[in-house]
């Protein structure tokens, strides 16, 4: 009887040992699986925030690109028109002395 009680104590203990095992595999998977979600979120989050800065950024060069442009044409136009004011000027130059002169002449 001794030696039967010691065979089921024996087996009792290596089938404890082995559910203990069995449970902590499982919930060692459970734990790598939530693990492995939670880094895919935050992968895709990364993901998300990457995409905005790119097109932010993309945006800011068109604007950039823009602002170049727009300034170019503003040297253009001050450009133009300060001709124009020396033209303006020669012009009234030119009519005050005609009328200068014909005021000599009555």
């Amino acid at each position: 009887m001794e030696y039967a009680d010691l065979i089921i104590g024996a087996a009792c203990t290596i089938v404890g040992v082995l559910l203990s095992y069995a449970a902590f595999a499982r919930n060692a998977k459970k734990d790598s699986e939530a693990s492995g979600k939670e880094s895919g979120t935050v992968l895709t989050e990364i993901g998300y925030i990457k995409g905005g800065v790119d097109r932010i950024e993309r945006k800011q060069d068109e604007q950039d690109e823009r602002y170049l442009k727009m300034a170019e044409r503003v040297t253009a136009v001050e450009s133009s028109a300060k001709q124009a004011h020396k033209r303006i000027d020669r012009l009234e130059g030119h009519e005050n002395r005609q009328f200068g002169e014909g005021a000599h002449h009555e």
